[in-house]
């Protein structure tokens, strides 16, 4: 559903992963119909890396 969410409404996207400050800068990429290209990739990249450091953390708090 996010993935969806950050190909659709990048800006969006960085808000359901607590980073507002990207969100707005992405939303101000996106105004612009070119810009809308990056932000859907720089929005999936941001997914990737939050999901990337969910799982380590679990892997931590199962460590430990």
């Amino acid at each position: 559903m996010r993935l969806l969410l950050a190909i659709i409404l990048p800006w969006l996207q960085f808000f359901t992963i607590g980073r507002p400050f990207a969100g707005i800068i992405c939303l101000l990429l996106q105004l612009t119909i070119i810009g809308w290209v990056p932000a859907a990739i720089w929005s999936v990249f941001a997914l990737s890396q939050y999901k990337t450091d969910q799982k380590i953390e679990r892997a931590l708090e199962s460590r430990g």
